[in-house]
């Protein structure tokens, strides 16, 4: 029709380690019902996943994420004791993406792409939209603790999830007109929080240890004290606790980065609500349960079918 044009969509991708992956599921059934964003903004795992679809490489991403063992997630994070303000740099893990999947500057890619991370200094969010794309990325997803920060232009840069953890004011600022947000931590409040009912185990029952997220715990505990023998092994028993009526260190800052993130989420959306927000389903995804990722892009598909109706208008309303 002449003299009309479609509007801007934006897509902000939120954070939310290994649930995550539900957004590969998202954009591949968005696409399904004729859903195309022209900006993406994605904080943490939001950019690793958005970043991945600007490349046109979504199938091989998920098929190399989904054939991670436990003990290849902990290679490519690259883990060291002494990594300097986290366990891990990453530095595998970059070099992997980088290689297999290219590095174009994000100034060159389309659709718009920003990655949101946060100055560790001032606490303001860095919108991260030039210069190589997985350099953008690697700074975004700086999880406090576990990755170390990155410097940048003379600044020491975190997660993005740690002020922005679904990016819809940085969609809106780059032009987007109409918004659909991912938001990966809505129904997680408690899910690491809850004291055990059951017997405590044994002092020596590292082996024994049951569930996901005491399997990663385990398994770190393995690779870290292969590395640093056993001088290590004693420290590494404190700070990974094995008391079953003790939260462990993951337990710890898996709970207390949902509390944060999802407060933080509620109060920016408030103030800067989005078009149309998806909530997956993902509280029994742990923080590193990459082995769990074709569950997660499960429901991300599914998500996206519970809103249909709603997203189908939004296709309705694209031209004006």
């Amino acid at each position: 029709m002449s003299g009309q044009q479609k509007l801007k969509i934006g897509l902000a991708l939120g954070s939310g380690s290994a649930r995550g992956m539900a957004h590969v599921g998202i954009i591949e059934e968005l696409e399904t019902i004729g859903i195309r964003p022209d900006i993406i903004c994605g904080s943490s795992v939001g950019s690793i996943v958005g970043a991945t679809f600007i490349l046109g490489k979504l199938p091989e991403f998920t098929s190399w994420v989904s054939g991670l063992s436990r003990a290849d997630i902990f290679r490519y994070m690259d883990v060291r004791l002494a990594a300097g303000g986290g366990f891990a740099h990453g530095r595998r893990l970059m070099e992997h993406l980088s290689t297999s999947l290219g590095n174009p500057r994000i100034e060159h890619v389309r659709p718009a792409f920003a990655a949101i991370a946060t100055d560790l200094s001032s606490g303001r969010e860095i919108w991260l939209t030039e210069g190589p794309i997985w350099e953008a990325v690697r700074a975004s997803i700086a999880l406090p603790g576990m990755l170390s920060p990155v410097t940048r232009d003379g600044r020491w840069l975190v997660d993005g999830g740690v002020v922005n953890p679904v990016p819809v004011s940085v969609c809106r600022a780059l032009g987007a007109e109409i918004i659909i947000a991912v938001n990966l931590n809505g129904d997680l409040i408690g899910r690491h929080s809850q004291p055990r009912k059951d017997t405590p185990a044994p002092a020596n029952h590292t082996a024994t240890t049951e569930g996901p997220q005491h399997k990663v715990e385990v398994d770190f505990l393995e690779r870290m004290s292969s590395n640093f023998k056993l001088r290590a092994q004693p420290l590494l028993e404190q700070w990974l606790s094995r008391d079953r009526q003790v939260p462990g260190i993951f337990d710890v800052m898996a709970a207390s980065i949902n509390i944060m993130q999802d407060r933080i989420t509620r109060s920016r959306l408030a103030g800067e609500p989005a078009d149309v927000m998806l909530n997956p389903r993902l509280s029994s995804i742990g923080l590193l349960d990459l082995d769990r990722a074709a569950e997660a892009i499960e429901e991300g598909r599914s998500c996206v079918q519970r809103n249909r109706e709603h997203l189908e208008q939004i296709i309705l309303n694209t031209v004006r």
